[in-house]
């Protein structure tokens, strides 16, 4: 249950912050007062996608803080669990978002990815959206509500990876085929390949120590008489050379130091450079005694390297890349040459994987048939309470065993007879817009009543194109709803602000020069007031408010106060963001 947000610098709103109790609350006020945007600072609060242009003009960032208890919600309990995150049997989300566009989630105040976020967010609320008749004629989400309803994840889940491994077997099969349609002719081509690599036997790295001896044995007479010069000043110039000079500078030195004792350091470190010297020397001589020109070899190293080239060439690969290019070529020569034993092998294992998931299919079918039974019966009471009396709804499904989906082997589809004596057609095809506004609702109401007191539902504008008579149905079945849990209702009909029973009115506020929103808390006269302005319009009469005193009489509404106040601080003289 959200029990508490704050809301900082978003779109309209500079400051504000509401505690909310379980129940049914109303969000009401006239059109562009701010109202569906506090769904809005939830919906980024959980993790809903949001950049720079949310922030409120002149400001730094948006931030966002919502509080939920986690009383009855085991789902989100055990989430926080297998996360390692500590809780009090409640957490807060918050989100920041900059004016450079980066944006930052927090839980229990460290941060947390956007998408572990979300996760959690999915557990804590749900939504319903006004549009979302809209996505209720697409076969997707038809066949994710009837799931839903049946709580089918269980066997989903099986199906769906039985489903992907028989696929994944049935394309390798396909793949395998084909190549045997030319499997000779290839096999042909891949002996000689891999004969060609194999009587090369290149060795790894090898192609880079013979470059390197290539270029070695073709500057021999730079490299020798380099050598030889660096030698002869170091060590063979007859006294002349740096090993003999540093010896008379040691000697010096070394004399010298029975008067200053200063000079001894200095003789230690030209000592100490005598032997690296002569090392060096050895060194030396050693190279040019190896460094021998052997024409026979230069050739057998040009030879070698301009044959891996070619074969480097052939196959478009690099040098290097030549001994992986044998290993992959002897595998695939293998696979053809054991083609029959390979294709009957994954036939067996694409019938074997066919054999489990069948089972699993059609456990899901007859599980879908029964939930659909169940769903069209509940959304058919819910059409007659929301003013379609002779409404029905049915869900169709239709299974095909020759179907092999991730999302099992049914085809599903919501029909809707609108008035008695219709036979039931398409969701789709229905032509009333009022009419498919009302069956929407009947059937989120009907999904909301699956997921029990456990979540926050909201409700934006979900009774817009009713009035009247169904209007007031349609504030009963939320206010029943929430008697289970928590519902947040935006709506613009009295009949349902009526029934609420924590009451909220949302009202733009301007100066000519900053505009902002205020969020107010309702009760008594002030209830009344709002009530007979959503009946009334402009001018609000005596009448008008004897027919919202009425409404908060009614036993529906008996609940109708807040169970405890809700504040708020409503929205302050612009200021910077700290």
């Amino acid at each position: 249950m959200l029990t508490h947000l704050q809301i900082k610098d978003f779109a309209i709103i500079d400051a504000a912050e509401l505690e909310l109790t379980a129940g049914l609350t109303a969000l009401t006020g006239e059109t562009g007062a701010g109202k569906s945007i506090l769904v809005d600072a939830v919906l980024l609060a959980i993790g809903g996608r949001g950049g720079a242009d949310v922030i409120r003009a002149g400001c730094e960032r948006t931030d966002i803080v919502a509080t939920f208890t986690l009383k009855d919600n085991p789902s989100a309990v055990a989430w926080l669990a297998a996360h390692d995150v500590e809780h009090e049997h409640e957490v807060q989300l918050r989100r920041v978002i900059s004016q450079d566009g980066r944006s930052r989630a927090y839980l229990n105040g460290q941060t947390q990815p956007i998408t572990q976020v979300r996760a959690l967010g999915e557990l804590l609320l749900d939504i319903h959206g006004q549009q979302e008749f809209l996505t209720l004629t697409r076969a997707n989400t038809q066949r994710a509500l009837l799931d839903a309803h049946g709580r089918h994840d269980p066997v989903l889940a099986p199906v769906a990876r039985l489903a992907l491994e028989y696929r994944a077997l049935s394309a390798e099969l396909s793949a395998l085929k084909t190549a045997a349609l030319d499997r000779d002719q290839r096999i042909e081509l891949l002996a000689h390949q891999v004969k060609e690599l194999t009587a090369l036997a290149l060795k790894p790295g090898e192609a880079q120590d013979l470059q390197l001896e290539a270029q070695r044995l073709g500057n021999h007479g730079r490299l020798a008489l380099a050598a030889q010069n660096a030698l002869q000043w170091l060590y063979e110039e007859e006294g002349q050379d740096a090993y003999a000079k540093t010896g008379r500078a040691l000697n010096t030195l070394k004399a010298a130091a029975e008067f200053d004792p200063k000079l001894e350091p200095m003789s230690q470190l030209l000592a100490d450079a005598l032997i690296p010297m002569k090392e060096a020397s050895q060194e030396l001589a050693a190279y040019l005694e190896a460094l021998d020109m052997d024409p026979k070899r230069q050739e057998i190293v040009q030879s070698r390297i301009a044959t891996i080239e070619q074969l480097a060439r052939k196959h478009r690969v690099t040098a290097a890349q030549l001994p992986e290019q044998l290993v992959s070529l002897t595998g695939e020569l293998q696979r053809l040459t054991d083609a029959e034993s390979t294709l009957a092998e994954l036939e067996l294992r694409q019938q074997a994987a066919l054999k489990a998931y069948q089972p699993y299919a059609q456990a899901l079918s007859q599980a879908r048939q029964k939930a659909a039974h169940a769903l069209g019966n509940t959304v058919t009471q819910l059409m007659k309470g929301l003013g379609m009396p002779g409404g029905q709804f049915t869900v169709a499904v239709q299974a095909d065993a020759s179907v092999v989906d991730a999302h099992g082997i049914d085809t599903i589809e919501f029909l809707v007879s609108a008035n008695p004596g219709q036979p039931p057609k398409p969701i789709a095809k229905v032509a009333s817009g009022g009419e498919l506004s009302r069956i929407s609702l009947a059937v989120q109401v009907a999904a909301a009543h699956q997921t029990g007191g456990s979540t926050c539902m909201i409700f934006d504008e979900v009774d817009a194109g009713v009035g009247g008579a169904v209007a007031e149905m349609v504030g009963r079945e939320l206010h029943a709803l929430g008697q289970r849990g928590q519902v947040l209702c935006v709506t613009h009909l009295a009949q349902v602000a009526g029934q609420a029973d924590q009451h909220i009115k949302v009202a733009k506020q301007t100066d000519g020069k900053q505009t902002r929103t205020a969020l107010t808390p309702l009760t008594d006269d002030a209830r009344v007031e709002e009530l007979a302005r959503m009946l009334a319009g402009v001018k609000i009469t005596s009448a008008a408010r004897d027919h919202a005193r009425e409404m908060l009489s009614k036993p529906a509404a008996s609940s109708a106060q807040p169970k405890k106040p809700a504040s708020t601080v409503a929205t302050k003289k612009k200021r910077s963001a700290p």
